[in-house]
């Protein structure tokens, strides 16, 4: 007779298949039992109280409340909470974002499920988890030189694909200004022009497309 308790897991995620799937896959390793499956954030942070798993695997981005806002409501009313961010993006923003809003590990979606299952094991022991692939990422992030609040802004302006005076006009500064922003942006991200500059915005999480 097992008298382990198992760890009880929630699944976040705004894709129907992809919630069934996980819940499929875990609900058949020993020692794991899925409470409960939420389709956006404010779900996740309404089940999270109900249930209060050991575990959420968290999705990055889902309507209303994503990942990262679901995280940080869960925090504020369970500290203890343990979140894993489950995701497509790999981005470094990304997983900064994540970890600074309190998640334990991140991983992405391609991840096999052996790994998966270690990582839910682990964080719920106490500790975090993050792929060697992903820390690699966080490391050259914290080398290389900061964006300001300021230029963040320029760049979402870059991205959405407006001229020096479109973005003067819109963040009330001159068109000198504009440039001069830019071509910090440029030498902060290594980027040739505005197309790279905009790519590796995306790529790397610094600006999401709505």
């Amino acid at each position: 007779m097992n008298l382990i308790k198992p760890i009880s897991l929630l699944i976040a995620d705004d894709h129907y298949v992809v919630r069934m799937g996980l819940a499929a896959i875990l609900e058949q390793e020993n020692g794991l039992a899925v409470v409960g499956q939420a389709d956006d954030g404010l779900q996740a942070v309404e089940l999270h109280q109900r249930h209060q798993p050991n575990v959420t695997l968290m999705d990055l981005r889902m309507p209303g409340l994503d990942g990262v806002q679901a995280t940080i409501a869960i925090r504020q009313q369970c500290p203890q909470a343990r979140i894993v961010m489950l995701t497509t993006y790999d981005g470094d923003e990304d997983i900064q974002r994540a970890l600074h809003a309190g998640a334990c590990g991140y991983l992405l979606k391609s991840t096999p499920g052996d790994e998966l299952i270690r990582a839910i094991r682990q964080v719920h022991s106490g500790q975090g988890y993050l792929p060697a692939v992903l820390a690699k990422k966080l490391a050259d992030r914290a080398a290389a030189p900061n964006l300001t609040p300021r230029e963040i802004e320029v760049l979402t302006m870059v991205v959405k694909g407006l001229s020096n005076k479109e973005i003067a006009d819109v963040l009330g500064m001159t068109e000198q200004t504009a440039k001069v922003h830019l071509r910090n942006i440029f030498e902060k991200l290594g980027a040739r022009d505005r197309t790279e500059a905009a790519m590796l915005a995306l790529k790397r999480g610094i600006v999401h497309l709505a």
